[in-house]
């Protein structure tokens, strides 16, 4: 596994398509999380899309979770092809119902979430054809649901592994020859499992930054 280039510039005429995994069981939360509020008001789930597409995706799908509370807030839905099954489904899901080559796929749980992540996997992405994935990286821990997958390479690896039993992606990261994004802020990456988590993202963070324009 490789770190990525310094410097990620952002995307600009790469084409990716993006997907927000919103299917977990948020037993911790003790409610969907993909619904609760960010600091700055908007649902979790709807700070991923609109990062996703203020970074230039050309389509953001949601995979999984509560199907009319995704459309009610105007987002496209697709179910998740191996519910209740770990997060390696999701994805594999998400590359099925994208069809760019380069998908970046992401957890619908990070309250600071912003373009500058899926700038800097697409880059990453870009700038190392070899590598099957990019992920992001906080401090020494790999973050495979923050990640962009290039699908022609990724998902016969991914799909084969899940029909072998394995549900967890960072398991697959070295098969793929990852490359490694290790210059994003932490706060754009820090997930919220419980009130808690998010009332301490919150006293930190109190107004995150978002980028100004349509999504």
């Amino acid at each position: 596994m490789s770190p990525g280039p310094p410097g990620h510039a952002a995307p600009g005429d790469i084409v990716f398509a993006g997907a927000v995994l919103a299917g977990g069981a948020s037993r911790r939360m003790g409610r969907d999380k993909a619904f609760v509020a960010a600091p700055d008001g908007r649902p979790l789930v709807q700070v991923a899309v609109d990062g996703l597409r203020r970074a230039g995706a050309s389509a953001v799908v949601v995979v999984g979770g509560d199907q009319a509370a995704v459309e009610q807030l105007g987002l496209t839905w697709v179910a998740d092809e191996h519910p209740g099954d770990g997060p390696l489904g999701g994805i594999v899901t998400a590359l099925h119902r994208t069809t760019q080559d380069l998908v970046v796929v992401v957890a619908c749980d990070m309250p600071g979430f912003a373009p500058e992540v899926p700038e800097a996997l697409v880059s990453a992405a870009a700038a190392s054809p070899d590598a099957g994935v990019s992920v992001a990286v906080i401090g020494e821990r790999d973050q495979p649901l923050t990640a962009c997958w290039r699908r022609r390479s990724a998902l016969p690896v991914l799909e084969g592994a899940f029909a072998d039993g394995v549900r967890a992606p960072r398991h697959l990261l070295d098969e793929l020859a990852a490359v490694r994004v290790l210059d994003l802020e932490p706060r754009l990456l820090a997930d919220v499992d419980s009130p808690e988590d998010l009332r301490r993202y919150a006293d930190r963070h109190p107004s995150p930054p978002t980028r100004t324009g349509s999504p």
